[in-house]
C-alpha cells in the first residue's frame, strides 16, 4: 500500500505558515489541537546543523511508537539528540506516566475506542495498534505491534498476543490508522482481522473489536457485522 506524505514534516519550521508552527499553535490553540509530533518537535526545541527538528522528532516518535520503555540511553542514540536533550524528553514522559489517571478507562463503545487512539491518526504510515484490557474492559496498556503495513504477513500473532499475555489480559482491540482518509476495510483486514480473532480464541483472549480510523471518524468491524 502507498499513502500521500504529509508535506509539513518536510519543511523546517520556519518554513511553515506563522500558525502552523508547533508553538504559536500551541499558544494560540492550546495543546490538545497539536499532533504527537509537534508536541515532541516543541520538547527537542531545535535540530542542529545536519537534522531539522521535524527529523528528529520523527525518529523519536518512531521510537516511543514501537518502544513503550525507551529508556534515556535508547533516545540519546537518536542522531541529533545528545543526553541533555534525552534527559528532558525522558523526565517529560515519567512526569506523564506519574500524573496519567491509574484507573483505567473503561471501553463500552466504538466512539471510546476511538477516543484512545485518534492521535495516532496524524501518522503517515499504518500504525497497527493493540489495546489490551482487563476482564471489566478497562484500558491496561496500548502498543503499537508494527508500522507501515504492506500486507497481513506482517502482522503476527506473536507481535500482537505477547504483551496481552504478559499482563493476563482477557481482551483486546485491534485498531490501525488509514492515512489516505478512506476508512472502507480492504480484504487484507478483514482476512487478518479474522485470523487474530481465530489466535485469540486458542489464547483465550477475545478480540473485541477492530478499527479502522482517520483524525475525524471511524469504521468498526463490530457495528458493521465483520466480527
Amino acid at each position: 500500500m502507498r499513502y500521500e506524505k504529509n508535506n509539513t514534516t518536510g519543511l523546517s519550521i520556519m518554513e511553515l505558515p506563522p500558525q502552523d508552527r508547533p508553538r504559536e499553535k500551541l499558544e494560540n490553540k492550546g495543546a490538545l489541537a497539536l499532533s504527537d509530533l509537534e508536541l515532541l518537535m516543541i520538547l527537542l526545541s531545535s535540530g542542529n546543523a545536519k537534522r531539522r527538528v521535524n527529523e528528529i522528532a520523527l525518529d523519536l516518535l518512531t521510537l516511543l511508537d514501537t518502544k513503550v520503555d525507551a529508556t534515556t540511553d535508547d533516545i540519546a542514540k537518536i542522531s541529533g539528540i545528545g543526553t541533555a536533550k534525552a534527559s528532558v524528553i525522558s523526565a517529560a514522559l515519567e512526569l506523564g506516566r506519574r500524573r496519567f489517571v491509574k484507573n483505567g478507562n473503561t471501553i463500552s463503545t466504538p466512539n471510546d475506542i476511538f477516543l484512545e487512539v485518534k492521535h495516532f491518526a496524524t501518522r503517515e504510515q499504518e500504525q497497527f495498534i493493540v489495546i489490551v484490557l482487563n476482564g471489566a474492559h478497562e484500558v491496561i496498556n496500548i502498543f503499537t505491534a508494527t508500522i507501515g503495513l504492506v500486507n497481513r504477513a506482517l502482522i503476527h500473532p506473536r507481535e500482537v498476543f505477547s504483551d496481552p499475555i504478559a499482563r493476563r489480559a482477557t481482551a483486546i482491540i485491534l485498531a490501525h490508522n488509514h492515512p489516505s482518509g478512506i476508512l472502507e476495510p480492504s480484504r487484507e483486514d478483514i482476512t487478518t482481522t479474522s485470523r487474530l480473532a481465530e489466535s485469540g480464541e486458542i489464547l483465550g483472549i477475545k478480540v473485541i473489536d477492530h478499527l479502522i480510523f482517520s483524525t475525524k471518524s471511524y469504521y468498526s468491524f463490530r457495528e458493521h457485522g465483520l466480527m
